[in-house]
Order: structure tokens, then C-alpha cells, then sequence
């Protein structure tokens, strides 16, 4: 009856620590998640962390000067929550340098690096929604 026990404890051990292991797991990769849901429905958000990490900035029109917000000027990811439109990204103020075309739902988790040409090394400048 004793080396029944005991094998029942390992067991309860064993799946304890698994249990343990999945919870961990699981904290430790819900943070990127939910701060990509922070982000407002019909905006346009940046986050200076890579993978939507931390508090996203947030701009619902166009804007010719992002390079006032922090979050944009020093962008890591970027996300398109529009409620209809896709978003042209900018890398110089009043819509002008190289660009891209963020489509609706889109998003990059690391805009620094994304890019061969690194046009968005520098954050994004400016924004023009494009319906």
C-alpha cells in the first residue's frame, strides 16, 4: 500500500509541475497579446515596444505631423484597427518620403526591422487614410 502512495504523490508532483510549467507559459505570452487589443476600434496605433508591447498611441484621421507622438516618432509596431480603411504610413511629415500601405486589420510587429530599405527606422512621420 506504501509504494502505491507513493507513486500516486509522483504523479500529483508530476502533473503539478506541468500545471505549473502551462500556467507560466501562458502568463508569460498573454501580455503581447492583450496590448495589441488595447489599441481603440478604428485607429491607428504604435507602440514603442516590438510585438505590441506596452501602451499604444492612438490617431483616428490623417496627420501631418505624427513626429509630435512619441509613440510614432520612435514606432516598434504599428497596427491598422480601422473601421473601413486601409492606412498610408510615412516616413517624412505632411505625406511625404517613402510610404507604405497598411491595409485594414494589418499590423507589423517590428517596423524597425520589417523592411529591407529600413524606411521606418525612424518611426512613422505622418498618416493618410485611405478609403
Amino acid at each position: 500500500m506504501r509504494k502505491f502512495k507513493g507513486v500516486r504523490t509522483k504523479a500529483a508532483i508530476a502533473s503539478g509541475a506541468v500545471l505549473l510549467a502551462g500556467l507560466e507559459m501562458a502568463a508569460t505570452a498573454s501580455p503581447a497579446q492583450a496590448a495589441k487589443s488595447d489599441c481603440s476600434s478604428g485607429a491607428l496605433c504604435a507602440w514603442l515596444g516590438t510585438s505590441y508591447v506596452g501602451t499604444p498611441g492612438h490617431v483616428w484621421g490623417n496627420t501631418t505631423d505624427l513626429r509630435q507622438y512619441n509613440k510614432f516618432n520612435h514606432a516598434a509596431s504599428v497596427y491598422n484597427n480601422g473601421n473601413s480603411c486601409d492606412v498610408r504610413l510615412y516616413t517624412l511629415k505632411d505625406y511625404e518620403g517613402r510610404t507604405y500601405l497598411l491595409k485594414r486589420g494589418s499590423s507589423i510587429a517590428a517596423l524597425q526591422t520589417y523592411f529591407d530599405d529600413g524606411r521606418f527606422k525612424y518611426g512613422i512621420a505622418s498618416n493618410k487614410w485611405v478609403c
